[in-house]
This record gives structure tokens, sequence and C-alpha cells, in this order.
């Protein structure tokens, strides 16, 4: 059995959505894209063009709900499908768009640069607990007009995992469906095995900007999967209830499926989103918080009751260091994240509400993980009587270290951490130098960075991935691209 949590009941699932639907006919939703509100218009959606406001009856979400996938995957660069977005598969990327990297010597942020961006390329990549890879950090010495498809550009260099990303611009995502075509062996076969999926979002409370819709209906036409991220923001930009802000994220998500399917049905959409609680004392949005998790376990319980592909953001910390308070936050929000069966969850490596990353804490958050995902393998029936058989010869003696059954299933029953987590005596702690788990996520990391090998790329794909960086880094006022050493 796979432990679930669900916070919702049944009827009160289906209030949720019942009152989403009332949302998108009253008062309707701010479409700032004329193209999207002419899709919509077409389908029986009715335009307020002056205030740029539509409404949306039920049975036009309906229809476009029905269109939209229950499941697909994202694939490697080997063409193997390795990331499954639907039914309960949990899988964990790190956090995405930090702007500063925590320095592990000063324990000062400073604003991330290329360098902080390959080393957590690199450590994601040799980390088994991470499924997908993320553009994790804004590099702050590249122009912003190009700063989101520079992050793919040392995505895919770097590592062959799925990728998880999005783009501050329509004409940034063309160009990078482009750059990820060339390793697919063209636009058409991205769509056939997709290799990255994009974050849109919607602009709380219910408006698609220009931007958020077009780059729904551009992603839809090139069969490159959505992620819809709905960040409602409990007391500020949504209700201050817990339910009024899942209500908010249906209405949002909702009517971003009706313009996605539209643009073209079938096309692969994930119910996701960032949403939080607001910190009234300190104005701050807590994306630890438990109240947070329970917005997105009780989100994502909606997404699977119309059969969609789920996403969120925990695993994340507000704390500033890798602290008690980041790892309490991180561990806990990604183990209930966990028994909510959503799909993806973006957010570890991240400190102070998303604005910060960190490779020493996405080594402490990948040990988080691996127990959350041990936790969901329960537990199983491993030999063909529960106990009994296995006393036979024991004597009343504590022996079973002697047992050939030992050997061989103890892995299997148990998950072992890396040196990272501290298991040893407290003289072997001693003798090692009485290292904080921060510490020890340190050598890790050097550990980790030690043993990494760049993938092998086919020359000509690299090379057509290096002219097509260099010449719009060329257009964007950079003579030369920094150096990835």
């Amino acid at each position: 059995m796979q432990p679930k949590l669900k916070l919702l009941a049944p009827e009160l699932t289906q209030r949720i959505l019942d009152e989403a639907f009332q949302l998108l006919l009253s008062p309707g939703v701010k479409v700032q894209s004329e193209e999207a509100r002419d899709l919509l218009a077409a389908a029986g959606a009715e335009v307020d063009e002056a205030n740029e406001v539509v409404t949306i009856p039920e049975n036009v979400a309906r229809e476009a709900l029905a269109t939209a996938p229950s499941q697909f995957y994202l694939y490697n660069r080997h063409g193997e499908p390795t990331v499954q977005y639907g039914g309960d598969a949990v899988h964990y990327d790190p956090g995405s768009s930090g702007v500063n990297i925590l320095d592990p010597e000063t324990l000062e942020h400073k604003p991330a640069k290329t360098k902080d961006l390959v080393r957590l390329i690199k450590v994601a990549e040799m980390l088994p607990q991470y499924d997908a890879q993320s553009t994790a950090v804004v590099c702050n010495e590249i122009p912003k007009e190009i700063g989101d498809l520079y992050r793919l550009y040392l995505v895919l260099l770097h590592s062959t995992k799925p990728i998880v990303t999005g783009a501050f611009s329509n004409e940034t995502t063309e160009t990078m469906i482009d750059m990820l075509a060339i390793f697919a062996g063209g636009r058409a076969a991205l769509a056939e095995k997709p290799q990255a999926i994009f974050d849109v979002c919607p602009s709380p409370p219910l408006i698609w900007s220009s931007f958020g819709a077009e780059n729904l209906m551009m992603l839809a036409r090139a069969g490159v999967p959505a992620e819809m991220v709905s960040m409602p923001l409990a007391g500020a930009a949504s209700p201050v209830t817990l339910l009024g802000s899942v209500v908010q994220h249906a209405a949002e998500c909702l009517s971003g499926i009706t313009i996605h399917q539209l643009a073209q049905p079938g096309s692969p959409i994930v119910w996701g989103g960032a949403p939080a609680i607001f910190d009234m004392r300190y104005g701050t949005t807590p994306m630890g918080a438990v109240e947070t998790a329970m917005l997105d376990a009780s989100y994502a319980q909606v997404g699977k009751l119309l059969g969609l592909p789920t996403h969120t953001y925990l695993g994340a910390s507000d704390a500033k260091i890798g602290d008690y308070q980041a790892g309490l936050e991180s561990g806990v929000t990604a183990v209930l994240g966990a028994l909510a069966g959503i799909n993806m969850i973006s957010g570890a490596g991240m400190l102070d509400f998303l604005a910060c990353q960190s490779p020493e804490k996405l080594v402490m958050d990948a040990e988080a993980i691996a127990m959350a995902k041990r936790l969901l393998n329960g537990v199983e029936v491993q030999t063909d009587t529960l106990a009994t058989a296995l006393f036979a010869g024991i004597n009343f003696q504590g022996d079973f270290l002697k047992q050939k059954i030992t050997r061989k299933l103890f892995r299997k029953e148990q998950y072992l951490p890396s040196a990272v987590i501290d298991r040893g005596s407290i003289r072997t702690w001693q003798a090692e130098g009485k290292l904080d788990a921060f510490a020890r996520a340190k050598v890790r990391v050097d550990a980790l960075i030690a043993g990494y090998e760049r993938p092998s790329i086919p020359a000509e794909q690299e090379q057509a991935l290096q002219q097509m960086m260099t010449r719009l880094a060329a257009e964007a006022g950079m003579d030369k691209l920094p150096s990835l050493e």
C-alpha cells in the first residue's frame, strides 16, 4: 500500500470546483491577450473587450478539460521516459529562478552567476533523488533579455535529465524550444518525446497577462508540456481562508486549461502552482509553512479529481542558512507533497522565500527526498512468512545478523543515507571533526563535483547549440560568453 494524504472530503472537493466554475462566470477572468479572447469567444465565452474580461461557461471549460491528457512523460537525453506526469507518481527537481546563492564559507547571500548555476546542475546531475533538472538560478552577469534561455543552455550542456524551466518572454520561449529541438531531432520529435516542461504563471487574482496567455497557446501548438504555476497568496492576493485560495487556484487553472486546449486540443498541461500564506506580521510569503503545504495538497487533490497531472512547490525553506529551520520546513513539506501524490515537487535547495539557492542544501534535501520516497514504497512482504521462519535456530539469541536473508534484504528494507546524515557514534563524530550537517553537506558537494563528468554530446549538436547561444549573446551586447570552468 502506498500511504496517501487527503485533506478534503469528496463533497468539499466538488464544492471547490463548483465555486471555481462560478468565479469563471462572475467576476470572470481578465485575459489581456486579444488572440486568447478571440479563441474563448469562438468557443462560447462572453468577452467584454473594453475591460478585457471573459466569462467562461462551465460547459466550455469542461470541454477543454476533456481533451487535456491525464498522463504524459518527460524523456531524458537518451530518449528514455524518466518522469511520469499523472497518477500518483512522485518526482522531485531543484527549485527554480533564485537570484542569490548561499556562500558556504561566509553564509552570505550573493548574486548568482554562471559558475554557481553550473555547480548546482552538476550536483543535481549526480544525485539520483532528483528526477529532473531545473534552471535553478538567474545568472546576474547575463543580460535579462537572454537570461532564461542562457540558463537552459547551461543545463543542456551539463545534464541529460529532463528539465523543468520557463521563459520570461514569448520570443525566448520560441528560442528555447529550438534549443531543445537540437537534441530531440527537430520540433516534431520534441513534441513526440518532450525533454522539458515550461512553467506558465497566471497573475493573482484571476488574471492571464498577455505573455502568460500567449505562452500557453505557443506551448500548446508546439506540443511542449506546459505547467501552470498559479500563485494565490492567502490573505493578500487571494482569500484569507485556505479553501478560498484553493477555489481561486482552481479558477485560474481552469481558465488556463481552457485557453491552452482551445489553442491545441490534446497538448500536455499540468495542474500546478506555488501558493503561499501571507504572514501579516512581516509581509512575507512563507513557503515552508505547514499551511502552504496544506494549500498544495488540497489543490492537488482537486486536480486529481479532474484526472490531471499535478505539480507544486514544496521542500523549500524560509530560513536564511542551512540550519534546523531549513531542515524542518524542507523535510516536512517534501514528505507531505509525496504523501499527496503530487507528480513533480519543485523547491529543493531553496532558502529565503525562494530567493536563494544552495548546493549544500540541495544535498541535505536529497536525504529528505530519499526518506519520502522510501515512505511511499510502504511496508512490503519480503519473505514467505512474516517472521516465524526467521526464528528457526535462533534459540533466544539475537543472532539475526548471521542469517543470509538479513544480508540479502537489509538494503531493500532500509534507505542507507550518505554521510550527510550522521549515524555514527559520538566517538566517531568527534574523531571526524565534530561536523554539523551543513559542514558535512559541504564535503558532500565537493565530492560530487569531483566525481562529475560532463555528458558526451554529439559534436554537431554541441556546435549548433554553441553557435545559437553565441549569436544571441552578441545580439544582446555581449562580447563573449562567460567561462564555464
